[in-house]
């Protein structure tokens, strides 16, 4: 499962929208800014891609949903920084304690070894993932790293603070937070590697690996290299496994490389598609303390350029596949966890914040549906599919809030679900196929998608609608009172969640 960050459907040609981000986040239809992705385009023809998949309006409450297969009102994570409390109330309930049956737990239950990299935004020390590799390394924010020198961090310079440079050891021009590099010169860590004799380590951590680190070393190359290693070392031991990988590409970031650019995206190496195969120019970067030339290895700045490189790894996943033997025998998707920064990200409008790509990839699972599939999907769906895939049944007494997508994808059903639901913060989103409530309670028409895929026609007068529209209004506004437990049951219960049964092998 790759698991892009803050990437909005419309970003992807596949969704065939007029309109997608350019340089600042602002709404563009220069093809300039438009993404190029053969490999992704391919995998959703002969594959499928869901139309209307939603996840929550920002990364952590939307990362839970997919972990856990739930809702904020059990996780209780309902926005980034609105997270309720442990049962003691003692920092953030922490997913595995609030929900013992993630995806992890799931994967490890069916027999499959689990790898998690990329981005965790989470304490990571409870899941049952066996390795991990993760950009940038957990605790390295405002902490100094051996490694790397790119990190923002927080100084108190005559009675003010200020965010800092630490490569330039300056303050920062632009309006920033504190954060370190998982790009360029990234900040890797390392969990459980077969080689290590830590439990985490941080990378580079050989001869070998601090020769070759350094300011050409891209972070999401990184990721891939470890994922790649340990699927070869599976697949000799003839082990199963289940790969979480969440990249960081697509999320925003300061430019080391560029530091008074206030570039929003930093550029990626840069690759060239020839019609059967990607080409990837070395990366030349020279330079120090904030002075550096890229000798056009480096693409410019811009989401799009992140979406290509997403394909172009992609492509190196296929490739992967099918040199191990394993293409025909292995499922692929690839999906995101919120809207594009400065379009849709943390947005409560409409369906800006929720309206992510999904793209299903299983050549060896009989799939019935093949390309665009007009249905609605939540990332909750996401664990109760695995669970099917690996044959583990999550017991009846469990409540889990998303649906399997297997009966959808292997068989003649038409819909998937009726509704999907999302949360930000204290409010709650709700579409079925012709009206979708948004998190400022504004109605919208939503039974045609406009070219944009986000100008629905608000509902003012429920008069000129149809009684079907009608219908469907009454119906969802029945489902979301049960799951509008934030100003009621915020934290966690006060003695916890109790015993919960166990997952029941097939």
């Amino acid at each position: 499962m790759l698991y892009a960050d803050d990437i909005s459907a419309r970003e992807l040609p596949v969704y065939s929208s007029d309109t997608w981000s350019a340089l600042t986040g602002e709404d563009t239809s220069n093809q300039k800014y438009r993404a190029k992705t053969p490999i992704l385009d391919q995998l959703a023809e002969e594959g499928c891609f869901v139309e209307t998949a939603w996840a929550a309006t920002v990364c952590s409450p939307s990362r839970a949903m997919m972990m856990t297969g739930r809702y904020a009102h059990l996780h209780k994570w309902w926005h980034n920084k609105d997270k309720g409390k442990a049962p003691n109330k003692n920092g953030t309930w922490d997913l595995y304690d609030s929900s013992p049956h993630t995806m992890a737990h799931v994967a490890k239950a069916g027999g499959y070894a689990t790898y998690w990299a990329g981005k965790t935004q989470m304490n990571i020390e409870g899941f049952q993932f066996d390795e991990g590799c993760f950009t940038p390394g957990e605790g390295s924010y405002n902490k100094a790293i051996h490694t790397t020198d790119f990190r923002l961090e927080t100084r108190k310079a005559e009675g003010v603070k200020k965010i800092l440079n630490a490569d330039t050891n300056k303050p920062i021009t632009q309006k920033s937070y504190v954060q370190s590099g998982w790009y360029w010169k990234p900040h890797v860590q390392l969990m459980n590697h077969p080689d290590s004799k830590k439990h985490l380590e941080w990378w580079p951590n050989t001869k070998a690996s601090k020769k070759k680190f350094g300011l050409n070393t891209f972070g999401p190359d990184v990721e891939l290299d470890f994922i790649f290693e340990f699927m070869e070392r599976k697949q000799k031991a003839d082990e199963s496994f289940f790969v979480y990988h969440t990249s960081h590409l697509g999320h925003d970031a300061f430019d080391f490389l560029h530091p008074d650019s206030g570039n929003k995206w930093p550029g990626t190496p840069k690759i060239s598609w020839d019609g059967k195969k990607y080409t990837r120019i070395k990366p030349n970067v020279t330079g120090d303390n904030g002075i550096y030339n890229t000798h056009g290895t480096i693409t410019e700045d811009g989401i799009h350029n992140h979406v290509n490189y997403l394909d172009y790894q992609v492509w190196k996943y296929m490739n992967k596949l099918k040199e191990l033997g394993i293409d025909n025998n292995t499922i692929f998707i690839f999906c995101a966890d919120n809207g594009t920064s400065g379009y849709g990200k943390s947005s409560p409008i409409s369906q800006r914040g929720t309206h992510v790509p999904l793209i299903i990839y299983a050549p060896g699972l009989k799939m019935t549906k093949k390309g665009a599939q007009d249905v609605l999907v939540n990332m909750s769906d996401m664990l109760p599919t695995i669970a099917e895939i690996v044959g583990v049944k999550i017991p009846e007494t469990y409540e889990i809030n998303g649906e399997s997508l297997i009966p959808f994808l292997i068989s003649d059903k038409k819909k998937h679900r009726e509704w999907i639901y999302a949360y930000h913060k204290e409010t709650q989103l709700i579409r079925g196929d012709l009206v979708l409530k948004d998190g400022n309670n504004v109605w919208y028409d939503v039974s045609e998608n406009p070219s944009d895929l986000i100008s629905f026609p608000v509902i003012k007068d429920w008069s000129t609608v149809s009684e079907a529209h009608r219908n469907e209004r009454d119906e969802l506004l029945m489902v979301t009172p049960r799951y509008n437990l934030h100003s009621i049951q915020h934290d966690a219960p006060k003695n916890g969640i109790g015993k919960i049964e166990p997952l029941i092998i097939k």
